[in-house]
């Protein structure tokens, strides 16, 4: 598995680039910010992913080792290939989808283009416990120092749902509460209680 090429920008396109390694010419498929990145005659690396299939190998490069392993890691979900990853890490930054799956956030799921809202639910049921386990997002305790985490997280949540900043502290206010009576209650338990405050309104 090749993860990471260095060498001189040969060629680059909307969505590839070609690195010379020692005069070997790589394609790699890029996003369009990657792409923008990189500069002609210049040394650059990329950060890559191989893809085998029965009548191709496809070569993936990335600006970082983390949206390498976004790009995998969304691939692990049923129904997802290549494409939809690509477009995945096109349109969010890893810190913004790990923020996503950890809140459940489908809105902004759904802005990917080929994810619907089914997709995104699937998404978020598969993902959840495997973005955990990389450390990418792990559940906040929401005690002592982890108190702000949790309002962060519950109000950018909100505000991604399309409530106004306001609003989301409100509902955060409003269920203050239930981490002091369970400081060790999930980010998914504030979230659904924070809405169903929000629907009251």
């Amino acid at each position: 598995m090749i993860s990471h090429l260095t060498g001189t920008v040969a060629a680059i396109g909307a969505t590839y680039v070609v690195l010379d390694v020692n005069g070997f010419g790589m394609r790699t498929l890029c996003t369009p910010a990657t792409a923008a990145s990189v500069r002609l005659d210049a040394t650059s690396t990329l950060h890559t992913s191989m893809v085998v299939r029965e009548d191709s190998m496809t070569l993936y490069g990335f600006a970082s080792a983390d949206e390498r392993d976004l790009f995998e890691l969304v691939q692990s979900a049923s129904g997802i290939g290549p494409k939809i990853a690509q477009a995945v890490v096109s349109v969010m930054s890893p810190d913004d989808f790990r923020a996503a799956i950890a809140s459940e956030n489908l809105v902004a799921l759904c802005k990917v283009p080929g994810i619907g809202r089914k997709g995104a639910q699937k998404m978020v049921i598969e993902l959840k416990d495997k973005v955990n386990a990389l450390g990418a997002v792990t559940a906040p305790t929401p005690s002592g120092a982890g108190a702000a985490q949790w309002r962060e997280q519950v109000s950018e949540g909100l505000q991604g749902l399309g409530w106004s900043a306001k609003d989301a502290e409100a509902a955060c206010d409003n269920v203050a509460h239930l981490v002091d009576e369970d400081p060790g209650v999930g980010i998914a338990v504030l979230m659904r209680q924070a809405l169903v405050s929000l629907a009251r309104k």
